[in-house]
């Protein structure tokens, strides 16, 4: 995915995310249903002092870009505003300030409780304000919404300008109902329908006015329901308030009973990963398909290939199925055909969908479009986890002309000059530049801070294309394709000789960030190279200076490590992809260190990112972060335009307790194995709750002795082993 890149004057991408207090994602309120988002700030409001990504947005178009509540025209004052533990309501809690007319306060502060509760549904946000009276008289006052749509699409809310735009039009309501109309340049009409109840004693197109006189302790209650319409596509379904909420409540349980249950000893750390749980259940997404998480909110809330690859990967054992949406998903939108506009070949597997009118309109390529080198081989990395993980070889057999396909574009279109690396050149002119999973276009760079020109060749991404041919490999043996087994598997022998002999450097003691166009490395501390122990391709001993190198000074933040190591030329820790710090990779990088044994980094990326979380309102770590060194009695420094919630960050948290406990699952034996199981020193107790392997489901209790984990059974349901591999 593409946003906020160093402006370096040399190149600066279309698709850049202003940076301005417009776009700064802090503190804000969120909720989301399928292709609907509200991203709201703690009063509740949207751009209630100017230009802000805030407002109600529906498959990319922003439905209300402006709802400000005004108590006898003024702002009330802000007493609390909490989303609901399992994100299905924003309440917040208001009062009156005092109140004067001519000179005379006619209505003391903290005479009126105001609660407004927002809920999301698809298509839909409904809105609830109870109001109470704690004065002893009568009082008199006025409640004022004043409301807007813009129907701006999501990349003009990311700071995209465009030379036109579709026009405004004029739509009939009634006493209680106001509509609001654009007509796009695609030529689909789109409408915001907002209904009051009861009906305003003014309704405007920009404002509703209620006039109430409360006796002594009196209560009111004013509801308000938004839908946003699309021409040609069925009405949102009638709902109100208190079904949505209904809905809501039980989706949330369904999404709870999905994931094992983790709880701990460490109150804050149930904080962190209850947080996960419930952020990632949010943006999980039903498809025909089944689930898919969306990447994130606001910049990213649709499919992505990637992004849904990565937090199935890191979620995989505590959550399987979700693992099996992904992969139906992206096997049912797989390209069949070459097409330089969407950077399409057939087999490749897809990197992002949207739905607005400037993607319906080319303005952006991003409909429906293909242009990343990774997640085709993450794809066949992802089923082969699935398939170990699941022992589910009859989806496997479902989709294996998906994964041949996408195999014969590894080595068809992936290789673009036959040297056996997979190489990214874009074929569309507004396509992304980089495209592997740091996409900004400085963030593949020469020792001396030149820009890599291409068809550039990633570290990360010949240690996936090692990975999905041995995968693959293993998946033809289990279906009984020998021959298919042994072809795979020579390729992936051969992959790893080439990867070693090309991509180590001595001079750096890790692997390098990448080959350009002509073959010259881009000879740069990079994250990336933690990504090879993540895919396994990397020799013991060489996965261990990796390690020393992402754990030193010049890496590792003591938040967490950092993209690109201080010193380097382009090094900035307020970077989007030079020097700041990602959960999710940090998460990938951690899975590989318990890959290789590596238990001190472990410990120590998982210890930072834990301390980061405690630092973070609501304990939810964001898409990234500065990654300025630690300072003491602070937290980490926000980044300014990143997603919160993120899917893959949300995922983080999984991926580091995972790696921890060296859990892996073996269906055929009916075991589930711990390798070297081990606690970090701010945990005493670990509890798994319903974790499953098919039939089976078992609850256990880790208690930490120095630093490792001894293991309880409390519970079996099925037949099972549990082993606990100690050497």
């Amino acid at each position: 995915m593409m946003t906020a890149e160093e402006v370096t004057g040399e190149l600066v991408s279309p698709f850049y995310i202003t940076a301005t207090a417009s776009t700064g994602q802090q503190n804000s309120r969120t909720l989301k249903s399928r292709d609907t988002f509200i991203v709201l700030d703690p009063w509740g409001d949207a751009q209630a002092f100017g230009p802000a990504a805030e407002g109600l947005f529906h498959k990319d178009t922003r439905f209300l870009s402006h709802l400000v509540l005004q108590l006898n025209g003024m702002r009330p004052v802000l007493l609390s505003s909490t989303v609901a533990r399992e994100n299905e309501k924003l309440a917040t809690d208001l009062t009156n300030p005092d109140i004067y007319d001519q000179g005379n306060l006619v209505l003391a502060r903290d005479s009126l409780h105001l609660l407004r509760t927002k809920i999301v549904g698809p298509a839909h946000c409904f809105e609830a304000i109870d109001i109470r009276s704690f004065a002893d008289r009568d009082v008199t006052f006025t409640l004022l919404y004043g409301f807007g749509a813009d129907f701006a699409d999501i990349f003009e809310v990311r700071g995209r300008k465009r030379e036109k735009r579709g026009r405004l039009t004029r739509e009939e309501g009634s006493d209680s109902t106001a509509v609001l109309g654009y007509r796009g340049l695609d030529r689909v009409h789109r409408r915001t329908r907002l209904t009051f109840t009861p009906a305003p004693d003014r309704l405007t197109r920009a404002e509703a006015l209620y006039r109430f006189t409360l006796p002594a302790h009196g209560e009111a209650r004013v509801e308000l329901t938004i839908a946003c319409e699309i021409e040609g596509e069925p009405d949102p379904a009638a709902s109100s308030f208190t079904r949505q909420r209904e809905e809501n409540v039980a989706l949330a349980r369904e999404r709870r009973a999905e994931f094992s249950l983790v709880t701990s000893s460490n109150n804050s750390f149930d904080a962190w990963i209850d947080r996960s749980r419930v952020d990632l259940a949010m943006l999980i997404t039903d498809k025909k398909t089944g689930p898919y998480p969306y990447a994130g909110i606001p910049w990213f809330s649709t499919a992505f290939g990637r992004d849904g690859l990565i937090t199935a990967f890191e979620c995989l054992w505590v959550a399987p199925d979700l693992a099996r949406g992904v992969l139906e998903f992206l096997a049912a939108n797989q390209a069949n055909e070459i097409s330089d506009a969407m950077d399409a070949e057939p087999g490749k597997i897809l990197h992002e969908t949207r739905h607005g009118e400037m993607a319906a309109l080319y303005e952006v390529p991003f409909g429906r479009y293909y242009g990343s080198i990774d997640s085709t081989p993450l794809f066949i990395m992802l089923a082969a986890a699935y398939w170990e993980r699941s022992g589910d070889i009859m989806f496997i057999d479902k989709i294996w002309p998906n994964l041949e396909l996408a195999l014969q574009w590894m080595a068809r279109f992936g290789d673009l000059d036959g040297d056996g690396f997979l190489e990214y050149g874009r074929r569309s002119g507004s396509g992304l530049i980089n495209q592997g999973w740091k996409d900004s276009s400085d963030a593949i760079f020469h020792a001396d801070g030149r820009l890599a020109e291409g068809p550039i060749a990633l570290i990360e991404v010949q240690a996936y294309a090692f990975a999905a041919w041995r995968g693959a490999a293993l998946l033809a043996r289990a279906m009984g394709k020998r021959d298919r087994y042994e072809a795979l598997g020579a390729r992936a022998i051969e992959a790893r000789r080439r990867f070693e002999e090309v991509f180590w450097s001595e001079k750096l003691s890790t692997y390098i960030l990448a080959l350009d166009g002509g073959k010259h490395p881009c000879e740069v501390r990079t994250s990336n190279a933690g990504h090879a122990l993540f895919a396994g391709i990397a020799p013991p001993r060489r996965a261990a200076l990796v390690a020393a190198s992402l754990l030193n000074e010049r890496s590792f933040s003591d938040w967490g490590i950092r993209t690109v190591a201080e010193g380097e030329a382009r090094y900035n820790p307020m970077s989007y992809h030079n020097g700041s710090v990602w959960p999710h990779d940090n998460g990938l990088i951690a899975m590989g260190f318990a890959r290789y044994g590596l238990r001190e980094p472990l410990l120590r990326v998982w210890e930072g990112l834990f301390h980061a979380s405690q630092e973070i309102e609501a304990h939810r770590l964001p898409e990234l972060f500065c990654g300025f060194p630690r300072r003491y009695g602070e937290g980490p420094t926000a980044y300014p335009v990143a997603c919160n919630p993120q899917a893959w960050s949300s995922a983080a948290s999984y991926a580091l307790l995972g790696a921890g406990l060296g859990i892996s699952f073996h269906p055929p034996e009916r075991q589930i194995r711990f390798t070297r199981p081990m606690l970090p020193s701010f945990l005493e107790e670990v509890r798994l709750e319903g974790l499953r392997m098919g039939d089976i489901s078992v609850d256990l209790l880790f208690r930490r002795h120095n630093r490792d984990a001894a293991l309880n059974v409390l519970r079996k349901e099925g037949e099972v082993e549990i082993v606990v591999i100690s050497g």
